[in-house]
């Protein structure tokens, strides 16, 4: 196929599409579930992805509900460290699974047929290893949660792995999985450091687990209860149960035998104050500087933390939000030579995307690993076997 046929769709390709639109800011009645959305065409330089899984992530949730706030008056907002790129209607979804259906001028149309796992960040620049001003798809341009989405050719990496299957590898999407390996590297993390992790059971910490173990690091979690046989698994040396009436600071050294090298906070609220504590108490049996990479606020958004902890301690804190093209490529690396494994909590149809949305949101519900959900159409083949009861 010359590139002049390739830069259109190809009449097989349907002009219309199941999608799920976030039509605003608010509770999950702002998403409408349409089968009549047109299929997006590809641009120079950019593939056109049939979708088969596309993983969730908080930040959907977030973005939803206008929660990235940074301000005191605690507006509504939406993330905006690359401008105000979010837009309505938009399709969320950023850990996207699928074949290339179509490409572009420009991009070798042997690809068409290609699966691929999307690399979700959309970058300021060409630079490899700095990204200040981040922007994903899901926010800034449409994401997966459609049968069809376009995305440049560069970021939707070739996963050709036959023992992986398509919503297993959405799992590993680079959402949860390339923040986390930002957390470690932003931390130096290196071969021996014990690392409490926050928030293990969930898609980012469940990363971290695993990515300690591959950097030679020691890592500990941090859960609910119900959890410990998952994350003994992924490679946790200790499992420390979050649960009303724990002290976190004595239940952490009680755990490690002594001050914890680093955490990988994804909870904030009440819990980050403890984690610094737990490494400041005894300095003296420290060989680095205590470091805190901070990547979520689950618990809440705002901690009172005296400064004469941090300075007098010489606590090293990093605020991580998504990574750079570099850990992407690593990252990619890692999976095509099966480093990592997959933790799925299970699959979703894109037309119950608003239960999923409740589901998830759910404390209660207790899932390990990660949500995917899958257009109705792709269901029987990517998404039954896995499928999530709601």
């Amino acid at each position: 196929m010359a590139d002049g046929v390739a830069a259109g769709v190809p009449a097989a390709i349907p002009t219309s599409m199941q999608a799920a639109i976030l039509t605003r800011h608010g509770g999950i009645d702002a998403i409408r579930i349409r089968d009549d959305w047109p299929v997006p065409r590809p641009g120079p330089g950019q593939v056109l992805v049939r979708i088969t899984a596309t993983a969730k992530n908080n930040t959907d949730r977030k973005v939803r509900e206008g929660l990235y706030d940074t301000s005191d008056d605690a507006k509504i907002a939406s993330f905006r460290m690359a401008g105000d790129t979010l837009s309505f209607p938009r399709i969320q979804g950023a850990d996207v699974v699928g074949r290339v259906a179509a490409v572009g001028a420009g991009v070798d149309p042997a690809r068409v047929g290609e699966r691929g796992l999307l690399d979700f960040n959309i970058y300021p620049d060409d630079r490899a290893d700095l990204n200040l001003a981040p922007d994903y798809f899901g926010h800034g341009a449409d994401g997966g949660f459609a049968e069809y989405g376009v995305f440049p050719s560069d970021q939707f990496h070739a996963v050709p792995n036959a023992d992986l299957s398509d919503a297993e590898l959405a799992s590993l999407g680079m959402c949860a999985w390339q923040t986390a390996l930002h957390m470690l590297t932003s931390a130096e993390i290196t071969a021996g450091d014990h690392v409490i992790v926050t928030g293990a059971s969930g898609g980012v910490g469940s990363a971290l687990i695993q990515l300690c173990r591959i950097l030679g690091a020691v890592p500990h979690a941090v859960s609910t209860p119900g959890n410990d046989e998952v994350l003994r698994a992924l490679g946790a040396q200790t499992v420390i149960h979050r649960a009303p009436g724990t002290n976190l600071e004595t239940a952490i050294l009680a755990a490690t035998g002594h001050p914890p090298d680093a955490a990988m906070d994804l909870v904030g609220g009440e819990m980050t104050l403890p984690l610094i504590r737990s490494m400041c108490g005894d300095m003296g049996a420290r060989r680095s500087y205590p470091r805190l990479s901070i990547a979520g606020a689950s618990n809440g958004n705002l901690t009172q933390v005296p400064w004469t902890l941090i300075y007098l301690n010489q606590v090293r804190i990093f605020g991580v939000s998504h990574g750079t093209r570099a850990e992407a490529e690593r990252l990619i690396g890692w999976i095509r030579a099966e480093r990592l494994r997959p933790v799925l909590a299970g699959t979703v149809p894109l037309s119950r995307l608003r239960e999923a949305e409740e589901a998830f949101a759910d404390p209660s519900r207790g899932f390990a690993g990660k949500m995917v959900i899958v257009p109705d159409s792709q269901w029987d083949e990517h998404g039954r076997r896995y499928a999530l009861p709601l």
